[in-house]
Parts: structure tokens; C-alpha cells; sequence
């Protein structure tokens, strides 16, 4: 089994800052992309940041210049750091593992459960 547990969330007033981190734990063979997805109250979820297995990054436009996802391969971790905080940006966040738990096993792509972030004075 694989699970993916994310860690970081809570209450930050607007202009503040999180980190949030998110570790993979299980039968794990190798890890690929891993991402960062969010989705608040009556909206679909939608990407929020991701990065490769050699370190390229991709970010919704909304959050270029505030947030940063970075891993950690020793530890199958990884993180956002979340700075300059919106009201808007209240959600839950979820991270994914694009990853061959055994070899010879196909890809795929494995959820956490979420962690909620809510921004408000």
C-alpha cells in the first residue's frame, strides 16, 4: 500500500505564510512528478504547483512569486512554502505522487486525504 500524508495546514492571517509537506510512505519504487492541487468550497480542484522527478517546475499563474514547491527524494517528501496568503486561497490542499510502487508495475498517481489552509483575519 501507499500513503500520502499531507501536514502543514491551519489558520494564517491574509499576508501571512505556511508550509505545507507531504509524505509518501509505503511500497515505493520510484516517484516521478508530484504535485499540489487545491480546492475550495463549490470549486473544482484545480493545480496549484508541480514538480519533476528532475526538478522542473510548474505553477498556476495565480501563485508565481508567492509559492514555492520544492522535495525532498530521501525522505519521498515535499513541500510548499506558501507566502503572501489571499482570503481566496482558502481550501483544502491536496498533494499527488505520480509513481511505480513495484518494478515492473505500472505508473499512477496516488491522493493524499488534505490538509485545510483558511486565510482570514
Amino acid at each position: 500500500q501507499v500513503e500520502l500524508v499531507e501536514s502543514g495546514g491551519g489558520l494564517v492571517q491574509p499576508g501571512g505564510s505556511l508550509r505545507l509537506s507531504c509524505a509518501v510512505s509505503g511500497s515505493i519504487f520510484s516517484i516521478n512528478a508530484m504535485a499540489w492541487y487545491r480546492q475550495a468550497p463549490g470549486k473544482q480542484r484545480e493545480l496549484v504547483a508541480s514538480i519533476t522527478g528532475g526538478d522542473s517546475t510548474n505553477y498556476a499563474d495565480s501563485v508565481k512569486g508567492r509559492f514555492t514547491i520544492s522535495r525532498d527524494n530521501a525522505k519521498n517528501t515535499v513541500y510548499l512554502q506558501m507566502n503572501s496568503l489571499k482570503s481566496e486561497e482558502t481550501a483544502v490542499y491536496y498533494c499527488n505522487a505520480d509513481m511505480i510502487t513495484h518494478w515492473g508495475f505500472p505508473r499512477r498517481v496516488y491522493w493524499g486525504q488534505g490538509t485545510q489552509v483558511t486565510v482570514s483575519s
